[in-house]
């Protein structure tokens, strides 16, 4: 593989990416996904190289597909969770992450309940930070994901018609996946309570805002569901889960209203019954498993891109 120069020592956001490093990003992680598929699933893209996963919020999918990731390029990688590490006993975010540079590592995943927590490591340490979530504010790797997954199922990515239902004010998948809207040339439709948009929504350029999901979905190409960010909410911004479930849940007979050809992708983890069905989840539309093989394909093409831009 021919080493592409990435401009940047970390990925901290989507924001501040340009068209075409967002390309380079997923054109290089098509070329890893061919690894992923066979019988031994390993290159030496990394070999010698040391990635960090701490993560202070829980995760399955994206811990489990960074720390693949890593290994798949033949790097050593070392996870680090906050509940099992010296932030029990008070030991502080600079702390730890100096402590863990003097360790040297090459790469540092972190994920974070503060929004803006990433940015401050890559500030303090040499290692290049990966921002893996930090609060409401990111998830840059995500969106890169899904980016990837709606180009493979649609064969484009400029003027695609993308419809986003569900808490759009607290999550990072979907902030992220705006601000890559907006660089792509992808039409964003965003539909949830109004109790849970954004005020800074204007930022994102032009998003349509839908009051019903039917109208969101009338002529999307793709269906982005989101899970109610419960843990960021605080209290009374719905009244109930059965309500929020019957007025903007993809059910069977809400996709109906929705293009043929459209396709279903969720982050993860899915709230089933709320706001996705079960046999929508599970249906012939859903490439919600594609995301996560992409996963780490994208990941992997993080990784190689910061690894390799000082090897």
């Amino acid at each position: 593989m021919i080493k592409a120069v990435f401009p940047h020592k970390d990925l901290l956001g989507i924001r501040n990416l340009g068209r075409d490093e967002i390309v380079m990003i997923l054109d290089t992680a098509e070329s890893f996904k061919e690894v992923s598929r066979r019988p031994i699933k390993k290159v030496p893209s990394l070999r010698g190289q040391t990635v960090i996963n701490l993560f202070y919020e829980p995760s399955t999918r994206t811990r489990t597909s960074f720390e693949i990731a890593a290994k798949r390029l033949s790097a050593d990688a070392v996870n680090i969770s906050a509940s099992t590490s010296s932030v029990v006993k008070g030991e502080t975010l600079a702390d730890t992450v100096r402590n863990l540079q003097a360790m040297a590592p090459d790469i540092v995943v972190m994920r974070h309940a503060c929004a803006g927590a990433a940015e401050y490591v890559a500030g303090i340490i040499a290692a290049g930070v990966v921002n893996a979530g930090d609060g409401a504010h990111e998830h840059p790797t995500q969106a890169l994901l899904d980016l990837l997954t709606m180009r493979q199922h649609c064969g484009r990515l400029e003027g695609l018609r993308l419809a986003i239902i569900g808490d759009i004010a607290h999550s990072r998948v979907a902030r992220s996946n705006l601000w890559a809207c907006r660089t792509l040339g992808i039409h964003a439709r965003v539909c949830g309570p109004p109790s849970m948009m954004p005020r800074d929504l204007a930022d994102f350029g032009e998003v349509e805002v839908c009051s019903r999901p039917e109208d969101a979905i009338a002529t999307a190409d793709v269906i982005m569901m989101l899970r109610l960010q419960l843990e960021r909410q605080g209290t009374g911004l719905f009244p109930s889960l059965e309500e929020y479930a019957r007025r903007y849940g993809l059910n069977r007979e809400r996709l109906a209203r929705a293009p043929a050809d459209a396709v279903v992708m969720h982050p993860g983890p899915m709230n089933r019954g709320v706001e996705i069905a079960g046999d929508v989840a599970d249906g012939r539309r859903a490439v919600i498993l594609d995301q996560v093989e992409n996963g780490v394909a994208v990941r992997m093409a993080i990784l190689y891109l910061l690894g390799g831009s000082r090897s």
